[in-house]
């Protein structure tokens, strides 16, 4: 008899838990489209998401900070900012509800609480809203169009204009072009809408224009003639690499920033997080984001760094296949990447070990690397083998890690991962472009490996992003 009443006890607190999950996504939506105020939890976005996703980021909230953080809390903390008279800012509800549990003072009211925590907020200045041009629509691009229109709010922030590629602009490129945004093999389908305008050569997305501009070169295009004012200029084409070619795009009429992304020569190569602050958007018109890789390792390395001092490593990245390897055996300009990629590990080249000490010059010299391609669409893995200055354990080096991805300036870049078997499919759709494996990290003395997973894709659009708000100067108020 008591095992039915518990049941039915069960039922009801299930039913309850998903009541109160549905009022908060409401709440997070409302925030959002109306205040553009956008919740995350541990920096997991919570806009759009269904009541087991985010049930689920509730679970891992809960074991990340080993603290009882229930759906109840953050439907509070949340009725609370709603409550209150805040600027355009993004905010983090785990951390909220976290201090929350750690101050035994804090009611049930969580309103004087959330005042006190956010009052900075209150201060912080106005941006004006930037316009963004993509030049290019590959794998990249795409993505940066999902988020830039997914993310637009009421359009305080960046604003996606135009998408510049090669060719003629007739319905059927407009079609196509409608049809890899809208469904995509790897990230599934765009949460979103996307309508052709063939009159004006655009794409409707999410109910905004578009303007698809086909133009040979980047100093050819009057982005005025389109509206489109003071842009930055989001290459992402991979055909112009060093700051001559780069500068082309400074010459379009409507143009006022350029950031590649792909390391970059005579250009500041930025890891957001790590160095974006030492590159100042009113001296500097040109940046790169750098690598996926880069991305990856470099917030991972700056710690490690700055904690236990690294006196050489080698980093080993066992990579998805990309774009300029052959689908099947055929002529390439390198040897292994025109073996079929689907069929293949490959191993080839990186320069990310290099690439790093650009963002952390005191690892210059210290790092080699390589990279295997793997039968993987998406979803890379990245193996630092360490010797550090210091003896330690790995228990050691997961706390440390586990304080950065909570607190400071990487929590945003860092995610601590507590899964027994994370493999590369669960880390597809990872906003942070650094998946710290905590599981299996291994030390011995003075040396340590490090299993660091990264969505070559998605997590390095974030990245680009992130690094594009800073630059726009549309960065809004943050509480991490």
């Amino acid at each position: 008899m008591s095992t039915i009443t518990n049941y039915e006890k069960e039922v009801v607190n299930q039913a309850q838990t998903r009541r109160a999950t549905t009022e908060f996504i409401n709440i997070v939506n409302d925030l959002w489209y109306d205040k553009s105020i956008e919740l995350v939890l541990f920096r997991n976005p919570l806009v759009d998401k269904r009541a087991s996703e985010v049930l689920n980021l509730i679970n891992y909230a809960g074991e990340f900070v080993a603290k009882p953080i229930s759906i109840n809390d953050a439907l509070a903390i949340a009725k609370a900012i709603q409550s209150i008279d805040l600027p355009p800012s993004k905010l983090d509800i785990g951390k909220l509800a976290y201090e929350s549990h750690l101050n035994e003072h804090v009611s049930d009211d969580k309103v004087d609480f959330v005042k006190e925590k956010l009052k900075d907020a209150t201060q912080a200045s106005e941006i004006q809203p930037k316009d963004v041009v993509l030049y290019g629509f590959g794998r990249i691009g795409r993505l940066l169009a999902r988020e830039l229109s997914s993310k637009m709010g009421k359009g305080s922030q960046l604003r996606l204009r135009a998408v510049v590629t090669r060719g003629e602009i007739t319905e059927s490129v407009l079609e196509k072009r409608a049809s890899l945004l809208s469904i995509d093999s790897v990230h599934g389908e765009f949460l979103g809408t996307v309508q052709v305008d063939v009159e004006n050569k655009a794409l409707i997305i999410n109910g905004t224009t578009v303007y698809m501009i086909s133009a040979k070169g980047p100093e050819e295009i009057d982005y005025t003639s389109y509206g489109i004012n003071d842009a930055l200029i989001i290459d992402n084409t991979g055909a112009f690499r060093d700051k001559e070619a780069l500068s082309r795009h400074l010459k379009a009429k409507g143009a006022a920033k350029v950031l590649l992304t792909a390391p970059g020569k005579g250009v500041p190569n930025i890891v957001h997080g790590v160095n974006h602050l030492e590159n100042n958007p009113d001296t500097i018109d040109i940046f790169s984001a750098a690598s996926c890789t880069t991305n990856a390792i470099t917030p991972v390395l700056k710690v490690m760094e700055d904690n236990f001092g690294i006196k050489k490593g080698h980093l080993e990245t066992i990579h998805a296949y990309t774009n300029d390897q052959n689908l099947v055996d055929n002529m390439h300009s390198k040897y292994r990447r025109g073996r079929a990629a689907a069929l293949n590990m490959v191993i080839t080249e990186t320069g990310a070990g290099k690439a790093v000490s650009k963002a952390l010059p005191a690892l210059a010299g210290k790092l080699t690397s390589n990279a295997i391609r793997v039968p993987v669409p998406n979803g890379s893995l990245a193996i630092l083998n360490l010797q550090l200055n210091q003896e330690t354990t790995a228990e050691a080096v997961n706390a440390i890690l586990k304080q950065f991805a909570l607190e400071g300036d990487l929590v945003e870049q860092i995610q601590f991962s507590l899964k027994n078997e994370l493999v590369s499919s669960d880390i597809v759709g990872t906003t942070a472009p650094s998946i710290f494996d905590s599981k299996a990290t291994i030390a011995d003395g003075d040396t340590v490996v490090l299993y660091i997973w990264y969505d070559n894709e998605y997590g390095y659009s974030h990245q680009v992003m992130r690094l594009a708000k800073h630059i726009a100067k549309v960065r809004r108020y943050t509480y991490y």
